[in-house]
């Protein structure tokens, strides 16, 4: 069994190989081995060439979707890095498709007899056969319960499982490859990116996390009459069958019916905007793919949004959440500093930090935005300049908050697309202040100090075990400490090269006063050509040296 999985796992690398290179990826292959490491992985040479008139994120693009679900996913994960990737590559993976042709309905009465023990019919009066939509992972199909309700079932595709599972390994291998191989795939931890990957893509395949995932924003939003969930049917959920309230609705990208239906687009905008902050500022647990063809708004009650596909959520600690707030503090009263030390906190540092070219490009970065009005400003593209700067500094900002960028921006560009004058920063002030006020009020601090407290008390319980087993360590010698010190070359040198000079200069001065001594101290009575002869000798030496440590001075500065 084992030898037939490493068998289709060699035949699904082959696969991929055999993709990347007829879309011009190449030299890819190559160069992470695919193609190499193993003798049956070798590929043909010659593959028609990519259309010329694409570009590259354009191939990247269709290769990916060609690639199937896992590749497909990890493009979209991707399209909300804007860390790792330039604007134009997250802009076309923004536009990948999950479209792929229908699973037959036989198969899908298979998942049924699978998942809940008999077919369609057995549970529901109703059930279309043609599907709403198919994606690489699942598809919808419209349908009644028993007692008249109508849902809508999202199926899992037969098989699916198996082939994520494959590229999942595939990625793991290549990521550990290249850790092996090169500087950047571990500076960006490429091992634990894959692996966070597989994990929400796992998690994403079983359908109760998506249905949890629904009622726990139900919950959250359960005194607040802006959101409406659909109810999730329980009895007839498995991980492999989800069944969901039919939501009806208008999408929210429908300018022309919200008009016709008499939907004020402007209040509209900010009740997007509304749900967006309250899930990040005030829960922590939000709607992570917030795009319009998930909002729909409901004509009775009349402007209720109503949100669908909870397969992608995010989470922000209480942590993350603060730092976050205290940043855009700092931005709106344009502390540099601040920034500095919000950034530094929030980064891995891949590297040394250089403070005063840090401090330079995000004061070149707030001169940008100043003087501008709360309305013109955009806080995506504020987000991707503060990206690109953290980048050329050597901090790389956490994912949590890339991809909670990623739905602030599109919070934003919705209520934008619903009213053009929308000022989003104007309208989320109030939030940032609100979330502010509670993180430092008396009950916050409170908790914040018992929580120490605790960890207090613990470390000083352990603390005597500890000092007693290092004092143990000392006396019998097993204590080692080790102390380095770390110097730019350019101080070392110039340390080098003083002490160069400084011997230099203590040879010719002693030379100069040791001959200086010798030449009136000594007065020879009888012949003389002994004395000159050893003083000659003494002289020659001193000069001999001197030239040698000038020699070694000047090809130490080589």
């Amino acid at each position: 069994m084992a030898n037939n999985d490493k068998a289709e796992r060699r035949a699904r690398a082959l696969e991929i190989a055999g993709i990347l290179i007829r879309n011009g990826f190449g030299f890819l292959v190559n160069k992470w081995g695919l193609a190499g490491r193993q003798s049956r992985w070798r590929m043909p040479q010659r593959y028609p060439r990519p259309h010329e008139k694409q570009t590259q994120p354009e191939r990247v693009r269709r290769t990916l979707e060609e690639l199937g679900a896992t590749f497909i996913k990890l493009g979209q994960v991707l399209s909300t890095r804007s860390d790792l990737l330039p604007a134009e590559y997250i802009a076309e993976l923004a536009k990948l498709q999950d479209d792929v042709p229908p699973v037959p309905y036989e198969d899908i009465v298979g998942m049924f007899q699978q998942e809940l023990g008999g077919p369609p019919e057995q549970f529901f009066l109703g059930f279309n056969p043609v599907p709403r939509a198919a994606a690489s992972i699942g598809q919808v199909h419209d349908a009644l319960l028993l007692d008249g309700t109508r849902v809508v079932v999202k199926v899992r595709r037969p098989g699916i499982e198996k082939t994520v599972d494959e590229d999942l390994a595939i990625m793991k291998d290549l990521a550990e490859f290249l850790e092996s191989n090169t500087s950047w795939a571990k500076d960006y931890d490429l091992v634990g990116q894959v692996e966070e990957f597989a994990f929400t893509l796992l998690n994403e395949l079983d359908y109760t996390r998506e249905g949890r995932n629904a009622d726990r924003i139900r919950r959250n939003f359960s005194e607040d009459p802006t959101l409406y969930v659909p109810e999730v049917f329980w009895e007839l959920t498995t991980s492999g069958v989800l069944v969901m309230e039919e939501i009806e609705g208008i999408k929210v990208g429908d300018h022309a019916a919200l008009d016709a239906a008499g939907i004020d687009r402007h209040q509209l905008a900010r009740r997007c905007a509304h749900v967006a902050l309250v899930q990040v500022l005030d829960h922590g647990f939000y709607h992570a793919d917030p795009h319009p063809g998930n909002f729909f708004v409901l004509e009775e009650p009349e402007g209720v949004i109503a949100l669908i596909d909870f397969g992608m959520v995010g989470r922000a600690d209480e942590k993350l959440r603060r730092t976050m707030n205290r940043l855009a503090l700092a931005v709106t009263q344009k502390d540099v500093d601040r920034m500095i030390d919000e950034l530094t906190s929030l980064g891995a540092m891949r590297g040394k930090i250089e403070r005063q070219g840090l401090r330079r490009d995000l004061s070149h970065l707030l001169l940008k935005y100043d003087n501008l009005p709360l309305g013109k400003m955009s806080a995506g593209g504020m987000f991707n300049d503060l990206t690109q700067v953290s980048q050329r500094h050597g901090l790389q900002l956490p994912a949590q908050l890339t991809l909670l960028a990623k739905v602030i921006t599109m919070a934003e560009g919705l209520g934008r697309d619903l009213d053009p004058d929308f000022d989003f920063f104007g309208f989320a002030k109030p939030y940032f202040k609100s979330f502010y006020r509670r993180a430092y009020s008396q009950r916050a601090l409170k908790r914040r100090l018992r929580d120490g407290s605790i960890d207090l008390l613990e470390l000083g319980l352990d603390l005597p075990q500890r000092l007693r087993h290092t004092m143990d360590q000392l006396d019998r010698g097993e204590l080692t400490v080790t102390s380095r010190v770390e110097l730019e070359d350019e101080v070392i040198g110039r340390l080098e090269r003083a002490t160069n000079r400084l011997a230099i200069s203590v040879l010719v001065a002693g030379l100069v006063v040791g001959l200086s001594y010798l030449t009136s101290a000594f007065r020879p009575e009888g012949t003389r050509q002994f004395g000159f002869m050893f003083l000659e000798f003494l002289m020659v030496s001193g000069l001999i040296g001197g030239i040698y440590l000038v020699v070694s001075f000047w090809r130490s500065r080589k």
